[in-house]
């Protein structure tokens, strides 16, 4: 691997890292040689991710239960790693929830739990780990839409409307923190082969050949290579961008017209 897409030395938080894709990018990140924060609500999940990680040649995993929503938490969870690692070079927001339903049958608590978790969760983690990036001399954000903030998603508008937020507070940061050498960018997958879309759809990682260029559902490792460009030197000429990554463009056509 060329050098300026390594990854090596950075302490990373990546969080909803207990699996999914969440969990690629931690292991992604350590085997390249970056020390990793991992956490979720369930502290025996982001164990087991430590272990494997800790199990390998790389950089060092730790995990931490933390409730995105819950800001003290949060904090707890930016102290731990910067008391174990020295700071924060990279925080990748990726924990996120959703369900299906009708917009008229959402309620109140359904509509507030889903926005907490994916846009004030979010901006908890940003703000809490961004102030030690910025007094640091920078960092790297990388931020977790979805293509349903980009294009809307029936059945699940509280999701895409908290997801298209997410990429314009990433447009919005990217600009105030410009001056504090902190590059904020986002990431909106598609559909991608994690244990969640494989209990919706029934559509596992084996059954996709990641050579194929034409299909509409990815792996994790695929959104993996994005963040760790995004957290890279790579692209360090990019903030406030959102990257798509959803395989082929659905488009009708019609040679008859």
């Amino acid at each position: 691997m060329r050098s300026q897409f390594g990854v090596d030395g950075q302490a990373v938080i990546v969080t909803g890292a207990s699996q999914g894709i969440g969990r690629s990018i931690a292991e992604r990140f350590a085997d390249d040689g970056a020390d990793v924060v991992v956490c979720s609500r369930e502290q025996e999940k982001v164990d087991d991710v430590a272990a494997t990680i800790n199990d390998r040649d790389g950089g060092e995993c730790l995990p931490v239960e933390c409730d995105v929503t819950d800001r003290d938490a949060v904090d707890a969870l930016v102290d731990a790693t910067v008391e174990e690692f020295g700071g924060v070079d990279t925080l990748v927001n990726n924990a996120g929830a959703s369900f299906m339903a009708n917009f008229e049958t959402i309620s109140e608590n359904g509509w507030k739990t889903i926005v907490d978790i994916n846009l004030h969760g979010t901006y908890h983690a940003t703000q809490a780990a961004g102030e030690v990036m910025r007094e640091n001399g920078g960092g790297q954000i990388v931020n977790f839409a979805s293509v349903a903030g980009q294009m809307g998603a029936p059945w699940m508008s509280h999701y895409a409307a908290a997801k298209a937020a997410v990429i314009n507070l990433t447009q919005s940061l990217a600009f105030e923190w410009s001056d504090d050498q902190v590059r904020v960018n986002c990431i909106a997958p598609g559909y991608v082969a994690t244990p969640g879309v494989e209990s919706q759809m029934g559509v596992s990682a084996d059954d996709i050949e990641r050579d194929d260029v034409h299909r509409r559902i990815g792996l994790e490792e695929e959104i993996a290579d994005v963040a760790q460009f995004l957290a890279s030197e790579a692209s360090s000429y990019m903030t406030g961008e959102t990257i798509t990554a959803k395989g082929v463009p659905q488009i009708d056509e019609s040679p008859d017209i």
